[in-house]
């Protein structure tokens, strides 16, 4: 399988280090500091999201055939 968008073929920076705050979380037990490092990987799963998103060109700028 190749990936045609560059960023997409990198694994994000936030994306690893949500999974090792996730991993992290694991190892603790229910409690505030576990749900602190959830929500924390939360954000930067969103994080990478955004970045994904704005790192692929909007069809308004590509240039069109007239």
């Amino acid at each position: 399988m190749q990936i045609s968008n560059e960023t997409s073929a990198e694994t994000s920076t936030w994306l690893l280090q949500a999974k090792d705050i996730l991993d992290e979380a694991r190892r603790l037990k229910p409690g505030p500091e576990r749900k602190e490092l959830r929500e924390t990987a939360k954000v930067l799963r969103e994080i990478a999201k955004l970045e994904a998103r704005s790192a692929q060109p909007d069809e308004r700028d590509w240039p069109r055939d007239t």
